[in-house]
């Protein structure tokens, strides 16, 4: 359970002469919740990008079970097993929750589009994988508590519930690390509250190792195993979130004077 399947080493990455991340190292154990934390800009979803391939650092080696997976594209990325949310929302506002969820298993399908020519015939290949793939899916479905939301256009669920979809269709790629970049941003305290839990569910149900972004502290000071901070790119410190949220350096990036976050969440 401790072993160290994920992490980060020295990673750079500038835009137009700007360090945007600067030398940031740290590593994940496997089925633990790790955030990252730092104020506005300084760095974190820059972070999340290079993880995910959606930029290629300037330096620095991203290592994933041990495989360097530096600089991958995205599609790459997530055949090894790593899965993001997004700040904002990136759902197909005009298809279903469902729909939107099996977006999520497109990795996993083997049907090419000749074979899925003969869906309509009962017993084919592709029939019984499009089964195989909706009971995943239903699965997410009752875990998320979405089955009101199951045939439904996204686009016209409340946000809070858009951002479960948005979890809920990452969940679907099966991933052994799942990325989550403020998931609570934009939901009610009872919204966060039950993020909470299906997060906790998450790790302990599915196993699945969590890389966090979130500005709720309070959030992040419940449920996280360890917790780096970084501020303008460059780490201040890393540890279990009751020394990293008194640290006088953590307390000054975010409040300007000494006292505990959580005072101020």
């Amino acid at each position: 359970m401790n072993e160290a399947f994920f992490s980060v080493e020295n990673l750079c990455i500038s835009f137009g002469g700007l360090m945007a991340v600067d030398h940031v190292s740290f590593s994940v154990s496997k089925g633990f919740i790790f955030s990252i934390i730092g104020p506005n800009g300084a760095g974190k979803t820059t972070i999340f990008n290079c993880i995910s391939g959606l930029y290629k650092p300037s330096s620095g080696s991203i290592i994933f079970q041990g495989e360097d997976i530096t600089g991958l594209k995205p599609h790459r990325i997530a055949t090894k097993g790593i899965a993001r949310t997004f700040q904002n929302i990136e759902l197909f506002s005009r298809m279903t929750t469902m729909e939107n969820l099996m977006l999520g298993r497109h990795i996993h399908m083997k049907t090419g589009v000749l074979s899925g020519a003969t869906f309509f015939r009962r017993g084919s290949r592709a029939a019984k994988e499009e089964i195989r793939h909706r009971e995943y899916v239903e699965k997410i479905i009752d875990l998320l508590d979405l089955q009101s939301a199951r045939n439904q256009f996204v686009g016209s669920l409340p946000y809070g519930t858009q951002k479960l979809v948005e979890l809920g269709r990452a969940l679907a790629l099966e991933p052994k690390l799942l990325l989550l970049d403020e998931p609570s941003a934009g939901m009610n305290s009872e919204e966060k509250q039950d993020l909470v839990f299906w997060i906790k569910d998450i790790q302990d149900e599915l196993g699945v190792t969590i890389l966090l972004i979130e500005h709720d502290m309070k959030m992040v000071m419940d449920i996280s195993d360890r917790v780096l901070a970084i501020n303008f790119g460059r780490p201040i410190i890393e540890g279990v979130p009751d020394v990293v949220q008194r640290h006088p350096d953590v307390l000054k990036a975010y409040l300007g004077e000494e006292e505990t976050i959580g005072n101020a969440s």
